[in-house]
């Protein structure tokens, strides 16, 4: 069975619609948390996908590199995926993310902990 996904605030409602219609399971952190989750911390939101058993999505890469945020990353042995450029447009981030879905797949199944940049037709782990 492919692996769900739990959606940061930031790649926005749209990412997941176009995401969902091309096949991905994907989770709304709106979904999930009241307010869209705007007081909702990384470390929380990160958490409770992982608890779900969803991989978190972002693009906000400096989550790796903040302990108190990359450590429900850790202690789930799990992985998180982040894109490279935070200035995409939506679609760009939707093509980008489906480009390199099979290698994110396989990363999932490689497990972690581990953090992964989603680059143009490629995934590259960058933590630890």
């Amino acid at each position: 069975m492919p692996p769900e996904f739990f959606l940061d605030r930031n790649l926005g409602r749209r990412v997941a619609e176009e995401l969902t219609t091309r096949g991905w399971r994907v989770h709304r952190i709106g979904e999930v948390f009241p307010d869209d989750g705007q007081d909702v911390p990384d470390e929380e939101w990160i958490a409770h996908g992982l608890g779900q058993g969803w991989v978190p999505l972002s693009k906000d890469g400096r989550i790796k590199s903040r302990d108190q945020e990359i450590q429900p990353v850790r202690e789930h042995a799990a992985v998180l995926f982040y894109l490279d450029n935070q200035q995409l447009r939506t679609l760009e981030m939707v093509e980008r993310f489906h480009a390199c879905r099979d290698a994110i797949h396989q990363a999932v199944v490689q497990g972690g902990p581990a953090a992964y940049a989603v680059r143009v037709g490629r995934v590259d782990r960058t933590w630890p």
